[in-house]
């Protein structure tokens, strides 16, 4: 049975970040569908609000069937000519900002870019600051600067170490150092002395084998490094290790970087560093 096939638009003022990660989030409860997904940020002015709405109607006569939108749109004049589109709409704002008027008892600004702005300047410099910081500690090239660390990843070679710490660091302003365990370390069932001081901060990442066998192939492929007899040693190494001195751990086989990022913060007890927090 041949799949459907649909259209979906992510319409926003400015970034489109929310309309496309709320957007995504419901699409991922639909089995079966190929969506062709169109991305449309900065739609501000009327003039491009007519062209975007005579490129709905004409995916909706290609396809047979209306392009669903999800929108952050906020310019009144905008929403209304995109909503006479051919196509079902899902107003993000539209459906809350109206009940949450009525609940606070006051008018909403109807400001654009409010939700990726710069209005909390703390927040964004907690980021950049972060950010700035997982770069420079990546793969233990600075552990001097351990101490300033709010969490140490660690783990062997292409565990995800670094993309997680870049994770925490853009999206919760999390200063995210990572330390690779390497063969050497192998010979006792110890830490580097140079993580000592840093037990406290120190979270594991483990996968499985068959994963890391195909991760370090693409890196070194059919070396020893990347062999599956080598990635079983490590592995059973480092978990001994992490049970041994208790420290916390994650399997990150089936999961995604988002939620191996939640998993972390919420069993460290670590505090996002936006919105005021």
């Amino acid at each position: 049975m041949s799949r459907q096939k649909r259209t979906v638009y992510y319409l926003s003022d400015r970034t489109g970040i929310t309309a496309e990660t709320l957007g995504h989030s419901l699409l991922t409860q639909f089995d079966g569908i190929d969506w062709n997904k169109i991305n449309v940020p900065f739609l501000d002015t009327v003039a491009k609000a007519h062209d975007w709405a005579a490129r709905i109607n004409a995916a909706a006569e290609r396809d047979g069937c209306r392009p669903i939108v999800f929108s952050t749109l906020i310019d009144d004049e905008i929403r209304s000519l995109i909503a006479q589109a051919n196509c079902m709409i899902y107003d993000f704002f539209g459906t809350f900002i109206g009940s949450m008027e009525q609940e606070l008892q006051q008018p909403s600004a109807h400001a654009v870019g409010r939700s990726h702005g710069l209005q909390n300047n703390s927040s964004y410099f907690n980021r950049i600051a972060a950010i700035n910081y997982t770069l420079t500690n990546d793969d233990g090239v600075s552990a001097k600067n351990f101490n300033d660390a709010d969490i140490i990843l660690v783990g062997v070679s292409r565990s995800g170490k670094t993309p997680t710490c870049l994770y925490l660091a853009l999206q919760y302003g999390i200063s995210a150092a990572n330390y690779p365990l390497t063969e050497e370390d192998m010979d006792a069932l110890r830490l580097p002395k140079l993580l000592d001081p840093y037990k406290h901060k120190l979270f594991g990442l483990t996968l499985s084998v068959e994963q890391l066998h195909l991760i370090r192939q693409e890196r070194r492929p059919n070396s020893r490094y990347a062999s599956l007899a080598q990635c079983q040693q490590e592995l059973d190494w480092q978990e001994k290790l992490y049970q041994r001195l208790n420290i916390p751990y994650i399997d990150t086989t089936n999961i995604s970087i988002e939620e191996i990022s939640t998993i972390i913060l919420n069993r460290s007890g670590l505090k996002r560093h936006l919105y005021g927090q």
